[in-house]
This record gives C-alpha cells, structure tokens and sequence, in this order.
C-alpha cells in the first residue's frame, strides 16, 4: 500500500516495532485528516487491500470485545494471527 511505503520511508530511522508506538504514529498523522481525505486513501486501495483492511479492523475489535468479555484465545499461540485471517 502506497500509504504504508510512504510512512515507513519517512519514519524509517525511528520505527522500533512496538505496537503501542507505531499506533501513536498511525493515529498522529491521520488525525488531522478529514473523512474525505481518509476515503480518498481508501479508494486508491485495491481490492485486496481493502479486504485486509476491513479485515484487520473486524479482528481487532472482535479482539477487544472478547477480552473485555474475558474470552481467552485457546489458539493463540498455536496459529498467527495473520495466518488464521486467511
């Protein structure tokens, strides 16, 4: 994706991995952005792209509501994540 190649080149030197730092960079640079700006971006995305973006954020909520429910994840650590998305 476009987006995505373009942040890592720019913040390339600074990016660790960590999750919690590369969301705060995410959220940073789409907060000023404005709901046309951002479906702009998604309407440069490719099919495929979408998919894995609709998916991912489907994942990450239903994430988030089986954890605040107190559902464990028996397979976590049996499959990836991104294994199991496809």
């Amino acid at each position: 994706m476009k987006i995505v190649d373009e942040i890592y080149a720019m913040y390339r030197n600074q990016l660790r991995g960590d999750e919690e730092d590369l969301l705060a960079l995410i959220m940073g640079l789409f907060m000023d952005h404005d709901r046309d700006d951002l479906l702009m971006l998604i309407e440069e995305m490719s099919r495929e792209e979408l998919l894995q973006m609709v998916t991912l954020y489907t994942y990450q909520l239903l994430r988030l509501k089986l954890a605040r429910e107190g559902v464990q994840d028996k397979g976590e650590h049996n499959e990836p994540a991104a294994r199991r998305m496809h």
